[in-house]
């Protein structure tokens, strides 16, 4: 089952960043987790692909509940996009849509408002990215890696 973050309420902001094919960086602030960067393999779907988004949720909500719902989230988060848009369905009205897989196999997604998110103009990068490049200095060798296994006593 998918972590769906409180039906996206405990995302509080962020940015996401795909202008180096292949690989999606960036930074999410959740409710009583505080900020969790990424490094994902993938890209953005086509309709936002090579660019860096923002979002800022209209619904967050900073709930005691999501310290014990999301607390031990991975942090930093590994893993392997699964869909990033703009506009994730033909059948819906488009919307901020973000999802992943980490590299412990967990599945994460949320959905934004369609005023909560943006694509960020070029005049407004400085800020991102220092912030990209840092996370994908820090991050880059462990995306390397393959699928993680949870420790076990079964033999």
């Amino acid at each position: 089952m998918a972590q769906k973050f409180g039906n996206g309420r405990w995302v509080r902001e962020g940015f996401l960043d795909n202008r180096i094919q292949g690989t999606v960086v960036g930074r999410i602030i959740f409710a009583a987790v505080g900020p969790v960067d990424l490094y994902l393999r993938g890209d953005f779907k086509a309709d936002i692909a090579g660019q860096v988004i923002q979002f800022r949720n209209s619904r967050f909500e900073d709930e005691e509940l999501a310290g014990q719902v999301i607390g031990d989230i991975e942090n930093p988060q590994i893993g392997t996009v699964n869909l990033i848009s703009f506009d994730p369905h033909p059948n819906l009205i488009p919307h901020p849509y973000v999802e992943w897989f980490s590299t412990r196999s967990n599945h994460y997604r949320f959905e934004l408002e369609p005023q909560d998110a943006w694509l960020v103009p070029s005049t407004d990068l400085d800020i991102i990215d220092d912030q990209s490049r840092q996370i994908r200095a820090t991050l880059a060798g462990r995306a390397m890696e393959g699928p993680q296994r949870e420790e076990s006593d079964w033999v």
